[in-house]
This record gives structure tokens, C-alpha cells and sequence, in this order.
């Protein structure tokens, strides 16, 4: 009676063990967390401004101490990194259409626009690469089935992004 009872309880306790294991490996392959993980190695430091897409599986990050941005997409398993010499520009896109723009050479498309309604904000991050020269990642995307934030708070993230890249294309 006394080995069944044992016999039991290690099988209760390697089943215990075997959940804890499955939920931490959960929690360290959430696609955020991921991203987030792959940010920081590829900038090699934390990013002092950071997007993230996790529906897209798409994240950009600056870092200023490295004069580098990163970009990353296949939910952080590939990504560029271009130094601050390699930026072009970037633009927030509401429903399709360009409402604020930060160019090289260029003055400056202010963001004047609400739009609490909006369906998709865009940032597209623009490079002088040939292959890539441009990448875009969803701060709001309404047609996707789980949603955080708002579309004020992607266009306030946007607009934080621009004024970063206004200053490195003025630096």
C-alpha cells in the first residue's frame, strides 16, 4: 500500500513538474517578450524608443548610445540593423493616406490630425538600402481580433518616433 501511495505521488509530482516546465516555455516564447529579446541583442543595449507589432510579428527600435536602429520581422527571428547615417526618413500613415512626414532635406509634415476613429496607423521607417528600403509596422490595426491601446496612442507613438528620427536627421 505504501509503494502505491508513493508510486502516486512521484507521478503527481513529475506531472507538477512537467506543467511548470510547459507554462515557463510559454512565457519565454510570447511573441513580445521574443521581440523584445531580439531587440536587445541586436541593438547589443536597450532601445531608448521601441514599436512593436506583435500581430505582424514586426518591432523597430533606436538606440541612441549606438547610433543604430534596429528592425525586425518573422517575430524577431530576422531583422536589419542600420546605423543613423542610413535613415532617410519615416511617415505615419492613417487609413492609407501619409499625415505627417520627416524626411532628409526636407522640412518637416506635422502631425495635425486626430483621427480617434481610424481604422490603421502605419509607421513606415524609410532606408537607404537598396533591398530594404523601407519598413512598416501596424501601431493600430482595427481588423485584428485583439487590440491594445488606442489610435490616439499609436499616433502619439508615431509622432514620438518622427521627432526622433527629425533629430537624428538634423544631428
Amino acid at each position: 500500500m505504501a509503494e502505491a501511495l508513493r508510486l502516486v505521488l512521484l507521478v503527481a509530482l513529475a506531472a507538477a513538474a512537467l506543467t511548470t516546465a510547459a507554462l515557463v516555455l510559454a512565457w519565454w516564447m510570447e511573441p513580445l517578450r521574443r521581440m523584445k529579446r531580439a531587440l536587445l541583442k541586436s541593438l547589443g543595449a536597450l532601445p531608448e524608443a521601441e514599436a512593436y507589432s506583435p500581430a505582424e510579428g514586426r518591432a523597430a527600435g533606436l538606440d541612441f548610445d549606438g547610433a543604430q536602429v534596429s528592425v525586425l520581422w518573422n517575430r524577431g527571428g530576422r531583422g536589419l540593423v542600420y546605423d543613423f547615417h542610413e535613415i532617410e526618413g519615416g511617415e505615419i500613415i492613417v487609413d492609407g493616406h501619409v499625415v505627417a512626414r520627416v524626411r532628409r532635406g526636407e522640412t518637416r509634415k506635422s502631425l495635425d490630425i486626430l483621427a480617434p476613429d481610424a481604422e490603421q496607423v502605419t509607421l513606415r521607417l524609410l532606408f537607404a538600402d537598396v533591398r530594404h528600403p523601407e519598413f512598416e509596422l501596424a501601431l493600430w490595426d482595427a481588423t485584428l481580433p485583439v487590440q491594445t491601446g488606442s489610435p490616439g496612442e499609436a499616433l502619439r507613438l508615431g509622432r514620438r518616433w518622427l521627432s526622433h528620427l527629425e533629430a537624428l536627421l538634423k544631428g
